[in-house]
């Protein structure tokens, strides 16, 4: 039988509130450095995959940015967010896919990935990814991930990742995508663990 990704990640959505799953940050503040770093400016096209109930659309929204996607292959994730927001919500485009499945309406200035590109163990899901990250990244746009680092979890939420170096995402990514900017985060979870993350923000220049 194979894996079904989206009922997984709805299990766990339904299952736990926001700030009971291990990727919790309340201020995402890592990830809003490195935006800040691209230089943009707010009217940038700008997507979160894999953002579903994470808090960096809200800080994104107090600071004005005016074209935000938000892609997660979780109902429940996505609308623990548009609740959190209220009429607010109204400003953000939900994406409710799993981005190795479907066409996305691109393309995007910067693109931001803390939840999804660890999770692709897989060398065929990484491949079709990179495909979506290719077709839907603006020439001269930003891509930040975040993963695991190489001293991180090898499980999280029950599944098996890849962890990453800045050289070895860099390599994965390939050569049009040049490294700007890396930056270490030892993430506490709400259960007190800590998770070592490697933050890599690149400049797409087919």
């Amino acid at each position: 039988m194979s894996f079904d990704r989206k009922a997984h990640w709805e299990k766990i959505y339904k299952d736990k509130s926001e700030n009971e799953t291990s990727w919790f940050q309340p201020k995402p503040e890592t990830s809003l450095s490195l935006i800040e770093a691209t230089g943009e400016k707010p009217h940038a096209p700008f997507i979160d995959v894999g953002g579903g109930a994470s808090r960096l659309v809200d800080q994104l929204l107090e600071q004005g940015w005016k074209h935000l996607a938000v892609l997660d292959i979780s109902s429940a994730a996505l609308e623990t967010t548009r609740r959190r927001l209220g009429s607010h919500s109204d400003q953000v485009r939900w994406l409710e896919a799993d981005i190795l499945e479907t066409m996305l309406p691109g393309p995007w200035r910067i693109w931001h990935d803390r939840a999804v590109f660890h999770f692709l163990v897989e060398q065929g899901d990484r491949q079709r990814y990179l495909e979506q990250l290719r077709a839907n990244l603006e020439p001269g746009g930003h891509c930040i991930i975040a993963t695991f680092a190489t001293n991180g979890p090898e499980m999280c939420s029950g599944l098996p990742v890849r962890r990453y170096s800045p050289e070895t995402l860099a390599e994965t990514l390939g050569s049009e995508f040049h490294l700007q900017q890396t930056l270490g985060e030892q993430h506490h979870t709400p259960a007190g663990k800590v998770q070592s993350f490697v933050y890599c923000r690149f400049r797409y220049r087919p």
